[in-house]
Order: structure tokens, then sequence, then C-alpha cells
């Protein structure tokens, strides 16, 4: 199942190539029977496992039985996965921390409720780093989460075991939530479409609604454009936001053409190194021969953002040490958290005075993104500020200011559309010399999914990502 490197499941069975629309449409066509695609799912799942390790907790027989009458919906009997920072009733939820003893949820989470009304069948649920803190799945005493495209690199993260199944063939579609890039960070670093939506666009999970910036999307990874805009439409008959335009179907490019700001180099001083810059550069000049207006743009926001969101970072960590009895369970032991999670709460203890500025400049976020789109249609900028780091280098284990100097300068331009709500999508454009994708991040206006999603299908039609599963 290798091909040099590369570590994928796909083979001639049931889910064959197909995408999660392609297998519904066999589905639906009588061409496979929802049982037999979740049967191959879970066999292409034990064949990865061993050597990607994105699985948290198995659930397949509960999935073999949920396939004989599954749900209706776009994604009718289609297998997928659930992160394990939100319930599924039955199964723990382990939030990728080993400071506590996770309990059987007792019931769906309204978020996951709205994932699998789209008729997704799921497997079980999915790796994380410990409470979604990190961008690499990696872990103080455990085995990380392996890069599909190459395993000594990192899947990204917090989604990172959502986005090493998707990749390597196992499932079709996954489950993924985003509060400072965990659905487009590893959607970037395993070659995938990653969209975070706009705050309020699908449901929260009940901890996401104590927040007092509710930063966390929840959505889904995807390796087509079709996938992504055909699960939010879907997510959207379940329930919509009345307060933002709906996004309804989105079948293809338009013709609209659009402004496009472009930002290289992030608020953080640190440069992006010259093969993501060289890959931005690249997908500006294709969207210039595409008749979209493209221009450089100045840096919206300063180092102060960086500041604000580090110290609200903190604050959810000081909030986990604190309540995590209350929150988790009786069995909570700080003192058993990583390096990265005990690091976070001190940031926070420290400045903890600053709290009150802090969430007033944050929450302000949400006016100066929106004057970004007064000038422009979407902005383009990288992902991530250099290539997929090789596992190791956002270890845990190593001094918190060496780890989270290295955290904020590569996660340097998603947490902006976290703080403000605004709607983002990763796409995997191109590859860097060692063989792993490079992602394109393309922002848009509150509640402008639709220009992103068009937008999409345009490049990905002209420039087809790579797949894992064709020779190099």
């Amino acid at each position: 199942m290798t091909d040099d490197t590369r570590i994928h499941a796909f083979r001639d069975d049931a889910l064959g190539d197909l995408d999660a629309t392609g297998v519904a449409e066999a589905i639906a066509a009588g061409k496979v029977s929802p049982r037999e695609v979740v049967q191959a799912a879970i066999e292409r799942a034990e064949a990865v496992q061993g050597s990607l390790n994105g699985i948290e907790f198995p659930d397949f027989e509960r999935a073999l039985s949920l396939a004989e009458r599954p749900r209706g919906g776009v994604f009718s009997g289609v297998p997928t996965i659930v992160k394990d920072n939100v319930d599924v009733a039955g199964l723990p939820t382990g939030h990728g921390s080993a400071a506590f003893t996770p309990k059987p949820a007792a019931r769906d989470s309204d978020c996951v409720t709205q994932f699998l009304s789209t008729g997704l069948v799921p497997l079980g649920k999915s790796r994380l780093p410990e409470f979604g803190f990190s961008c690499s799945n990696e872990y103080a005493d455990a085995e990380p989460v392996h890069n599909p495209w190459n395993p000594a690199y990192s899947s990204g993260a917090s989604s990172g075991g959502s986005a090493a199944l998707v990749a390597a063939g196992v499932l079709p579609i996954a489950h993924a939530n985003d509060g400072g890039g965990s659905i487009r960070i590893p959607a970037a670093a395993c070659g995938l479409v990653g969209l975070k939506p706009t705050r309020g666009r699908t449901l929260p999970d009940a901890q996401d609604k104590t927040m007092p910036i509710r930063i966390i999307a929840q959505g889904a990874l995807t390796r087509t454009v079709r996938d992504t805009a055909r699960f939010y439409a879907a997510a959207e008959s379940f329930y919509r936001n009345p307060r933002l335009a709906p996004v309804r179907l989105v079948e293809g490019p338009s013709r609209t053409r659009l402004r496009v700001g472009v930002i290289v180099d992030s608020i953080t001083g640190v440069p992006t190194d010259d093969e993501t810059r060289t890959a931005v550069h690249a997908t500006a000049e294709l969207l210039d021969g595409l008749g979209h207006r493209v221009e450089e743009m100045p840096l919206p926001f300063g180092q102060a953002f960086v500041d604000d969101f580090s110290l609200y970072w903190g604050f959810l960590s000081f909030a986990v040490c604190n309540g995590g009895k209350k929150m988790l369970g009786a069995d909570f032991d700080k003192a058993r958290t990583d390096n990265l999670t005990r690091g976070l709460a001190a940031l926070y203890r420290k400045n903890i005075g600053k709290t009150p500025r802090m969430l007033y400049r944050l929450r302000r976020t949400h006016q100066q993104y929106a004057q970004m789109f007064h000038h422009y249609d979407v902005v383009l900028s990288p992902t991530v500020s250099h290539t997929t780091p090789l596992l190791g280098y956002l270890s845990p284990t190593q001094d918190f200011d060496e780890l989270f100097t290295k955290i904020i300068n590569f996660t340097a331009f998603t947490p902006l559309n976290n703080a403000s709500g605004g709607p983002a999508i990763s796409l995997p454009l191109h590859q860097s010399a060692a063989g792993l994708p490079i992602a394109s991040h393309f922002s848009a206006a509150h509640g402008d999914e639709r220009t992103l999603l068009e937008l999409a299908f345009e490049l990905e039609q002209a420039r087809p990502w790579a797949r894992i599963q064709d020779p190099r």
C-alpha cells in the first residue's frame, strides 16, 4: 500500500478511490451497499492504523450495525469518524489528554447530531493533541499521528487524526473543528480541502458556548471541493443561522472575477519560508491568469493581535487546568497534562490582569476583519508559514517557551479567522521538494462561504491537486 514513503489504503473494494459524493451515488444506485462500504473502511483502517495512528476509539461493530439501516441524507451510508473532543453517545471523550479517565457520553453533542444528519456512519473517534492546543498530533508519552504522505512528518493538528485517515483513503470525509487553524492546518499538511465556516454557521459543541469569544467552528475534512460544498449545504438543511446569508449548494465556479488581496508574510515578523512563498506567488499568478484582479495588500493587524490571541490561548488552558475536575472528572490531575498545556496556563497566570483589554481587542477584530472586504472579495495567504515539519519539531516534551515560539510562528496566518469569526479555506495547490502538500489559504467576508467554494471549484479544475495514490 505504499508508494515510496507514502502510506495509503486505496484499493479495489467498495470504496475504490471515490470521494464521499461518489460513494453516496454508488450506494443510491445499488452498486454497493452501506454495509459493504463501511466494511471496506474498517478493513482499510485496520491496514494503516499501525502506521498512522489516527484512531483514538474504534467503534466498528456499531458502525456495521448502523450501516444496516443508515439514516437518510446526502451522504447516507458513507463512513466517517468524529474527532475526540466532542461527545458521541456511548463513546468516551478524551480530548487527547492522559490527565483524566474519560467516561462514555450520554448523548451526542449538538454539533455531532448536525454532522451525522447528513447520513454519515461513524467508525469511532479520531485523535487530537491534548485539548487541541497544539498544531501537531504529538504527545509526551504516546505515539504521534503520522502523515500518510511521509510518516516521518506531522499530520498537522488539532484535527490531525481525521486528516490522516481521509488523506490515506480510509474515509472520504471526517469530522473536524477549528479553534486556531485546526481544520485548515491538517488539511494543509495532508493535502485536503479544509473550510472553516463563519462563526455561527454550524452548531457549536456545549463547551464552545461557554467561551467568552467563540473561536471554535465545527466542520469537515474532505479530498474534493464538491464534498465540502455538499457537506455545508446538507448541514445547512439541518440548521441554518438566520443571521447569515445561506450558503446553499455550490456546484461549480462562478463567472464573477474577484478582487484578491495577497499577503505573503505574517504579522509575527518571521518571514515565510522560500517554498511556501513560491507557492503563494504561483497561486497568485494562477488567479491572475484566470482573470481575477490580484494585488499585494498591507498586513491588516500587528503584533498586538499575536499577543492577545496567545493570552486567550493561555486563558483556555488555565480554565482547563483549574476547572478540569468539574468539567472532565474527579480524577483530573493537571500535573499529568503536558508541557504545552501547563505552560499556556502559566503564561496566562502571569498576565491575568491583561484579560479585560485582551478580550476587548479580540472582540473588535470582527469589525476590523470586515473592513478588509470593503476593498477585496478574497484574501490569499499561506495557510502556514513554512512547510510541514518533521515529527519532534513540535513535540510537547520540549521547553514551553521554545515550543510555543515555534507554534506561533508556524500558525501565523490562521488564528485571525477564529478571533474575527470569518470563513477561510485551505487548498493543497502545490507540493514541496520533499513531496508533501503546500496549501494556499483564502479568507472571505463573514457569511461568504459561497465565494470561497466557487473559487475553490475553479482552482481545483485549473490545477488539480496531487493524489496520494498516484505514482510520482
